[in-house]
């Protein structure tokens, strides 16, 4: 995570930030967030019948592969130096383009597009980002990421 002046926070402005390190998505991780959000669809946690797809293997739940994006932020994200806290503010577009096999790799590419205040020391901050999926040619999904920082 990077730190910036507020005088200087819209200097990232579409420019990339730096891309996060591979993750690589296990059977165990896609059953855990099956168990926590009680979605066991076999495509997701039956090994055997997943094999018999097209896809020959478990995938990971679209969700599971945005909810990545919170661990992979805290390796692109830009902080202002006065910041109290961040909160997730939501998505303006999400898509899920490609499946994650288990056992892929995913790493996360970001850019901020633009930096609002909303209020007096409410900052938004809307970031691209792309999940991609090591030796995959499309990438597992795209999003428009709001975070808001509320900051002195």
């Amino acid at each position: 995570m990077k730190t910036l002046a507020r005088s200087e926070i819209q200097s990232i402005v579409g420019k990339p930030l730096e891309s996060t390190d591979w993750f690589t998505v296990t059977q165990k991780q896609i059953n855990q967030f099956s168990d926590c959000t009680l979605d066991h669809q076999f495509i997701h946690v039956d090994v055997e019948k997943a094999q018999k797809t097209p896809f020959g293997s478990t995938i990971t739940h679209g969700f599971l592969s945005l909810s990545m994006l919170s661990y992979f932020a805290e390796s692109f994200a830009v902080t202002v130096d006065t910041i109290i806290m961040s909160i997730n503010y939501g998505f303006d577009k999400v898509r899920f383009i490609n499946p994650v096999k288990v056992n892929s790799r995913i790493r996360c590419h970001a850019k901020t597009i633009e930096i609002i205040e909303k209020k007096p020391g409410q900052l938004i901050f809307k970031t691209e980002v792309t999940i991609e999926i090591e030796g995959e040619d499309k990438p597992a999904l795209t999003a428009l990421w709001l975070s808001m920082q509320i900051v002195k």
